[in-house]
């Protein structure tokens, strides 16, 4: 297994992944790795198939070809002699465990408490006691500034609350890894900051390795460490957030950065 630049083990690591809907390829011979800690944002126009990667790890969808590996470990298929192999269902679940996600639509329980959103996962895939779990969810709220929101359900909440929960929620499993799929494109403007701001506390300070897809590209600026832009189902280019948002190498990179910074 390839080192990541750090020398260690990738806490991502995507092999000639390939993804097709029917007769259209959306990822196509993908290779690229993430590093523990690291904060990677994907950037590209819709449809370039910066969701579906994060669909993949999470394995709500399934690979056409190729493999991810997660900390080293296979996700989903193994190569075993010489052939391509899919992983038990059991083991799957098992390797996503340390996996969240945070969805544009939030995804809360409707017919859950704040609270009970929180613990379901804790207690029922993690086997944490409840009492542990709902002291840790407490805290989680706390952080994200909706401790006296625990009693109250979903619909009672504005948006930018719901997605504030939905990322406690995530935390609440400890995950080693955190994808955030356009958390702020569902949220009315004045609530987009909020979110923001709980992320950016999360990301410094935490050291879970976070895989982004946004369109804000002041908060991809502010929290990665790495920027790959997508198109077309394939990274055009990737470096530093000042070199790919202030010299880009690529002409579509700098029209893509000009249409959404307009």
């Amino acid at each position: 297994m390839p080192p990541t630049e750090s020398g260690g083990t990738p806490a991502i690591e995507f092999r000639d992944v390939e993804k097709r809907f029917g007769d259209h390829t959306v990822l196509k011979g993908l290779n690229f790795t993430v590093s523990p800690g690291e904060r990677v944002t994907l950037i590209g126009p819709s449809g370039s198939g910066k969701t579906t990667i994060l669909r993949l790890i999470m394995t709500l969808e399934s690979l056409t070809g190729g493999y991810i590996d997660v900390h080293g470990e296979p996700l989903t298929h193994m190569e075993r002699g010489g052939k391509r192999v899919a992983l038990p269902g059991k083991q799957v679940r098992a390797n996503t465990k340390r996996i969240g996600m945070v969805f544009q639509h939030f995804n809360l329980f409707p017919n859950m408490t704040v609270i009970e959103n929180l613990v379901e996962a804790p207690v029922h895939v993690l086997g944490m006691k409840k009492a542990e779990a709902v002291e840790k969810a407490r805290g989680l709220l706390q952080k994200v500034g909706l401790s006296d929101k625990e009693n109250e359900h979903p619909s009672r909440l504005s948006g930018g609350q719901q997605q504030r929960v939905a990322i406690a929620r995530a935390l609440a499993m400890d995950p080693d890894i955190l994808l955030l799929d356009e958390v702020t494109s569902a949220l009315d403007p004045e609530l987009v900051d909020d979110v923001l701001q709980v992320l950016r506390d999360i990301a410094e300070e935490t050291d879970i390795t976070m895989l982004i897809v946004t369109h804000e590209m002041q908060f991809a600026r502010d929290v990665s460490q790495r920027v790959m832009m997508f198109d077309g189902g394939v990274i055009l280019e990737e470096g530093h957030p000042e070199d790919i948002f202030t010299n880009p190498r690529e002409e579509r990179t700098r029209r893509f950065l000009s249409a959404v910074l307009d």
